[in-house]
């Protein structure tokens, strides 16, 4: 997994009195002249490679009456499911998110109906092409959403507050320093907000393919996950 840190910085130095609670849910801080310090905001955004891809795969039948949009369903649905597992995809990876018998409405007062149904499959990066021209093969008509992730996000998270956690010391350092001031013990550090986890997501939309088709090209995107921290340093 590879890093790629990003960081910006928010800086607050402080004389005289001031109550400090900055952020919803902080802690609130009495600074007095007495008392006098340096507040630094830092963020920090760790990009990585994703291990994981998360694929949407899905179809919904021709209008017909609701017995025979049934049956085409069930064989649609079982031909997928098959050929998504012969390109390599462990049952354990595949989870049913919808199946719904609906009546056409797209016609008035029609009494047609259309089965619908979508599965994600969680699948390594390199195979995703491969295993959505395999469902699409095999009647698939429509994929939604690629999700882009990682198996162990706790680990990005750490590094990212890790990361905002040393830039906030560094730059709480150096702006001692230009201030002609001497840095002093850490006061009061926290973590500002949730942490921020942005999976890239790709959208596509399946269609029919003959037999010499090649799988589309399909590039993952980056996994990138942010944190923010908020430190008090006293100064001398």
């Amino acid at each position: 997994m590879r890093f790629y840190p990003n960081c910006f910085l928010a800086v607050t130095f402080v004389f005289g009195t001031l109550s400090y609670a900055q952020f919803p849910g902080q802690v609130e801080l009495k600074i007095e002249s007495s008392n006098r310090t340096l507040t630094v905001n830092a963020q920090a955004e760790v990009t990585a490679d994703p291990d994981t891809a998360i694929l949407n795969i899905g179809f919904e039948t021709n209008p017909s009456d609701a017995q025979s949009a049934y049956a085409e369903g069930t064989r649609t649905s079982n031909a997928i499911i098959a050929a998504v597992k012969q390109a390599g995809v462990s049952e354990s990876a595949i989870h049913s998110e919808t199946q719904h018998l609906d009546r056409d409405y797209s016609v008035p007062k029609s009494h047609k109906f259309k089965l619908v149904q979508q599965w994600t499959v969680k699948t390594d990066p390199a195979h995703v092409a491969q295993v959505l021209d395999a469902a699409v093969t095999a009647g698939a008509s429509v994929s939604g959403e690629i999700e882009w992730t990682v198996k162990d996000p706790a680990a990005l998270d750490a590094q990212a507050l890790e990361n905002a956690a040393t830039r906030a010391k560094d730059d709480a350092a150096a702006l001692a320093k230009g201030m002609g001031v001497r840095l002093g013990a850490l006061v009061y550090v926290s973590r500002i907000g949730e942490p921020q986890v942005m999976p890239m997501r790709g959208r596509v939309m399946a269609m029919a393919k003959t037999q010499n088709d090649q799988p589309l090209a399909i590039e993952p995107g980056k996994v990138t996950r942010t944190a923010t921290v908020s430190a008090v340093y006293s100064i001398e």
